[in-house]
């Protein structure tokens, strides 16, 4: 069986830095990281859990908690932070708090499992909640919104929601449709809301009265975008343009237009959000957030946390990038 000296030789390194890599403790120069974990690949080796565990006081084990993972933006974050713990040799345990037994995992599971850090994502956790985790003394990041005295990612969705408006509204479109989500979608961090608001508020500023007829609610799904876009272009007046909250329901939103006869996008413009795998197969505009990248980002940001080492943990906030992508779903309107 390859041991710690087999992979100190190969790398060319002692074994007290192949123990600071593994551990993730300690200063390595990153490309004397790089040949280690090259050698640790090429013999195979594999750390005792147990042994580093007692050594270094870690699992190497990160919880990662979701609210469910029926829908394609949560299982990209974890697919992502996934990747980058792996690369970095930590394992992953998820938490998925569908169906309730949120109190069962900040109160018991995360302590019981022995976790070195956390990441939440989409969760507006309550002051209990980053108390009950800042007292496991264990690094927090969280995706999707800003949490008071934690390391946070989060995205700036009514600039979302203003973007993909005025995207449409450049291109000559007042007749704007708008497809947020119901109640039941609603995320902790208001997600829905917060698009709509910007898509209110870019109409406001572009002096395009806000009509309610215009602006119906689904539930994230390409299913649910059809059946609202469906009733959206059967109104006397239909719009020229929908903005969808999702891309997956820009998608309903695309196959209802077509079943109805509509060619895009001269008679119909729609722009969603996430640039999911299958915006680009169906030509959609769409305003990419990039989960998958965010998931990696929270996970390196809790490799620095680790690493540090000063008593107190830092605590900001950190922007989620997001890019306009346009494709064939939009265009400038015929008479224009």
């Amino acid at each position: 069986m390859t041991g710690i000296h087999e992979v100190a030789t190969r790398a060319g390194v002692s074994t007290a830095t192949v123990s600071r890599v593994l551990s993730g403790r300690g200063t390595v120069a990153p490309a004397t990281r790089e040949r280690v974990q090259l050698a640790v690949a090429e013999l195979g080796y594999v750390v005792s859990s147990n042994a580093s565990s007692l050594a270094t006081g870690r699992t190497r084990n990160v919880g990662v908690v979701v609210p469910f993972l029926d829908r394609w933006y949560f299982t990209s974050v974890v697919e992502g932070a996934q990747a980058a713990l792996q690369r970095h040799g930590f394992d992953l345990t998820l938490y998925n708090l569908r169906g309730g037994g949120r109190a069962g995992v900040f109160d018991h599971f995360l302590h019981r499992k022995r976790v070195d850090a956390v990441v939440a994502i989409a969760l507006e956790l309550s002051t209990g909640e980053i108390q009950r985790l800042l007292d496991m003394n264990k690094p927090i990041v969280g995706v999707g919104g800003p949490l008071p005295g934690v390391r946070t990612l989060s995205i700036d969705d009514i600039e979302v929601g203003r973007l993909a408006t005025e995207h449409l509204l450049s291109l000559g479109h007042r007749a704007i449709g708008h497809i947020g989500g119901d109640p039941e979608s609603e995320t902790d961090f208001h997600v829905p809301s917060y698009r709509r608001t910007g898509y209110q508020l870019a109409l406001e500023a572009a002096g395009v009265p806000i009509d309610p007829a215009l602006d119906l609610n689904a539930d994230f799904t390409i299913q649910g975008g059809y059946a609202a876009a469906r009733r959206l272009l059967s109104t006397p007046v239909r719009p020229s343009a929908i903005f969808a909250a999702s891309d997956e329901m820009a998608i309903g939103a695309i196959l209802a237009a077509r079943d109805l006869g509509l060619r895009l996008p001269d008679e119909l413009a729609v722009i969603g959000v996430d640039d999911h795998p299958l915006a680009a197969f169906f030509g959609l505009s769409t305003v990419a957030q990039h989960p998958a990248e965010q998931g990696a980002q929270a996970v390196e940001i809790l490799i620095e946390e680790l690493l540090r080492t000063g008593d107190e943990p830092s605590a900001f906030d950190t922007p989620i990038e997001f890019r306009l992508i346009v494709r064939e779903s939009t265009a400038r309107l015929p008479s224009l």
